[in-house]
């Protein structure tokens, strides 16, 4: 089903993980290896052209390749009979020299190295556009006045930059977790049946050098068919970001809503109306997100699941990567690249939020008075006096300040001009300007530049 695919994906990821594109990776390896073992004589040197001439993926016949890898157990194993028989119509002994030496595993997890390359490349020129543009609202938004809240409560005052500035220190860990991860996982895989490359001889680790060099990946230390932290690696990063904007998504989502109505979605013709309500501006690009940071999780949890593999080369675990691997890339990838639409033309509304901020008639800044009267009379008294104080401005549907003003026990401690300067949101937000520098210093220097 393609329908949704503009909804919960992103064209360019979905596009790598294509069935076309997944078997030229494939075709891909084919001609690298046939390349590297000739060059040095491993097969001879006039093998390679022939191979790597008709490793394209338009010359494969795909309904028959799907169905004999029903067969086969995998698409290697077909993928190979339809190369050979293409290479001996252009050169026979050539084609005695197709996939030699490697195993199915080599040529599939190598494609889908590679394909996992180019959707990091995508992924993180997103993220560090993201993060631009947080670290952009952060800074405007410094002084903007808002509620923080708990426990889906009012709570004390803050400013929106911090809000922003904490999305944007989560990402900043998300960009170095994906720089990291990149590093491990982008390497080749090339094994042969068992690891041990034994159809090559003393040949082997020459031809995976060689062969690496070709693909530009990574050589690791040693195959790595049965031990797949790489790929759960991957997963996980990926669920841990997604979940992030997930996050993100329910501020944002939560904020909208009518009684609240502090910042909303770009709008745009056609985007979050009802079927039957004119007047709806749903939350559509949050959902999207939401949706994805429900199901990753689950993507993740198989590829961890199938990571105990019997010996050298696992049966069930890892063909179980084959579909779900690529769809939480597809579904982690599309929420990034919606978020960052939203982010670009998330609408604030700096005045609605300093009404929020009044919305309970002074009792939000409870804490900035029990702080400054505890400094007098102790924190244990304070607290006390103020809390029965902030009881009788809700029983009686006063503002605390008018509660306080009129309260001998009070007022023999503070004058109004100190109370009512408590009363100001800007007098209590703490070192939240240093925390969104922070942030931003951090993103500068860990949000990768597009490549």
């Amino acid at each position: 089903m393609s329908l949704l695919d503009p909804l919960f994906g992103w064209d360019v990821v979905d596009r790598i993980f294509s069935d076309s594109v997944h078997l030229q990776r494939m075709l891909d390896f084919e001609a690298a290896l046939a390349r590297a073992e000739a060059q040095l004589n491993v097969i001879p040197a006039g093998a390679a052209t022939p191979i790597a001439t008709q490793c394209r993926a338009e010359h494969l016949d795909m309904p028959s390749l799907a169905r004999a890898a029903a067969d086969a157990g995998n698409l290697a194993i077909p993928l190979v009979k339809q190369l050979t028989r293409r290479v001996e119509q252009v050169d026979s002994d050539a084609a005695r020299y197709v996939h030699w030496g490697a195993t199915s595993q080599d040529v599939i997890d190598t494609a889908l190295i590679l394909q996992l390359r180019e959707a990091f490349d995508a992924i993180e020129a997103d993220l560090h556009r993201l993060c631009q543009t947080l670290a952009l609202l952060a800074s405007d938004h410094r002084a903007t006045p808002m509620p923080a809240r708990t426990w889906l409560q009012h709570a004390v005052p803050t400013v929106f930059g911090l809000k922003v500035a904490g999305w944007l220190d989560a990402l900043n860990r998300h960009s170095t977790r994906l720089r990291q991860a990149r590093e491990r996982v982008l390497v080749l895989q090339f094994g042969g049946a068992a690891g041990t490359l034994a159809s090559m001889g003393q040949d082997g680790l020459k031809v995976a050098k060689v062969l690496a060099k070709e693909l530009q990946l990574g050589l690791p230390d040693l195959p790595w068919h049965s031990h797949r932290d790489r790929i759960a690696e991957v997963g996980t990063t990926l669920a841990l970001l997604t979940c992030t904007l997930g996050k993100i998504a329910r501020d944002i989502s939560l904020e909208m809503q009518t009684e609240v109505a502090e910042v909303f979605e770009p709008a745009a013709e056609g985007r979050g109306g009802s079927s039957t309500m004119p007047h709806k501006r749903n939350p559509v690009i949050c959902t999207a997100i939401l949706a994805a940071a429900s199901q990753v999780p689950a993507l993740a949890c198989t590829l961890l699941t199938g990571m105990p593999l019997e010996h050298e080369r696992g049966l069930g675990g890892w063909h179980a990567e084959w579909e779900s691997l690529p769809a939480l890339v597809r579904q982690s990838a599309g929420a990034l690249h919606h978020m960052v639409q939203l982010a670009e033309g998330l609408e604030v509304d700096t005045a609605r939020m300093r009404e929020n901020l009044q919305a309970t008639q002074g009792l939000i800044f409870a804490e900035a008075v029990t702080m400054a009267l505890g400094k007098q009379i102790g924190k244990p008294a304070a607290h006390k006096l103020i809390e029965q104080a902030s009881r009788e401005a809700i029983a009686k549907k006063k503002h605390l300040r008018d509660v306080l003003c009129a309260n001998p026990e009070f007022s023999a401690h503070m004058n109004a001009a100190e109370l009512e300067s408590l009363f100001q949101p800007l007098n209590y937000i703490g070192v939240a300007g240093e925390f969104i520098d922070r942030a931003i210093t951090t993103s500068k220097t860990e949000t990768r530049e597009p490549r």
